[in-house]
């Protein structure tokens, strides 16, 4: 049978854990790498709400965009709805892996899935990512590129909205009425990097988690930004199921995998 280290060994000669950032807690999670698999989960975000639904559908292994362990556990308290989960995981035999910004640099990775969903034609990558003197390699954080018709700041919040299929967003310009044609993405929280954003003659930057501070900086730089979350890199657990089902044919693994069904997203606009 197929075991967990099959596929974390196939994933990660697409995403080296080389390519992760610094002090990012990605990779093996929990459970143990021996463990033969049949079901397989994708998901951005590893909640109890998420774990329950693993235990109902009778899944081996989770596979993960989002780390469980940003944090160590300072204690084992099963009172702690954290700790209670991990207990659950391993309880049900359920290995958890963790693909954070190694798959955001990786080439065809989460920024191109988020590049594509808004239709950039012939995206580069935006931060290039350093090797481990400094030097840059041929991976990059963040996609840029022009769109394939040039449209207002507005219209390009809406198309935002409709295909990563949430209902709000926040947007930072001087002018919604702008056409524009040149524009970056970066999934997660990228408002640090906006400075790469202008010098590739960037219009609208869009990336989660903006700060106030920060947009303001925007604004005096010219440069209009689109704040639709974070959660938009659930775009993952549909891509990553359809990129391992092509390898368990491809290496007749014969396992069954699915996208976790649960939003896990916090926020709720009204």
């Amino acid at each position: 049978m197929t075991t967990v280290n099959d596929l974390i060994t196939r994933f990660e000669e697409f995403a080296p854990l080389s390519l992760a950032e610094p002090h990012d807690p990605t990779g093996f999670q929990i459970g143990s790498k021996d463990q033969k698999i049949k079901n397989v989960m994708t998901t951005l975000d590893v909640r109890p709400e998420v774990v329950e639904e693993a235990i109902n559908r009778d899944v081996d292994f989770i596979f993960a965009h989002h780390p469980v362990m940003f944090h160590p556990a300072r204690n084992l308290d099963l009172a702690d709805p954290q700790n209670q989960m991990y207990a659950n995981l391993l309880e049900h035999h359920i290995t958890v892996y963790a693909a954070h910004t190694n798959l955001d640099n990786a080439n065809g990775g989460m920024n191109d899935w988020l590049a594509d969903a808004i239709g950039l034609h012939n995206p580069t990558g935006l931060v290039p990512h350093l090797d481990s003197n400094g030097n840059p390699t041929n991976y990059s954080m963040g996609r840029f590129g022009n769109l394939k018709r040039p449209m207002k700041v507005i219209d390009l919040g809406r198309l935002c909205k409709q295909v990563f299929g949430i209902n709000g967003l926040r947007m930072v310009t001087n002018d919604d009425q702008q056409n524009v044609s040149r524009v970056a993405i970066l999934g997660g929280d990228g408002g640090k990097f906006y400075p790469e954003a202008i010098k590739r003659g960037v219009q609208v930057y869009i990336t989660g988690d903006l700060y106030y501070h920060t947009s303001q900086e925007m604004l005096s730089n010219g440069l209009s930004a689109i704040d639709p979350g974070h959660h938009i890199e659930s775009i993952c657990k549909n891509k990553l199921a359809e990129m391992f089902t092509r390898w368990s044919d491809e290496n007749n693994w014969k396992i069954n995998v699915f996208a976790s069904q649960l939003n896990t997203d916090p926020f709720e606009f009204i």
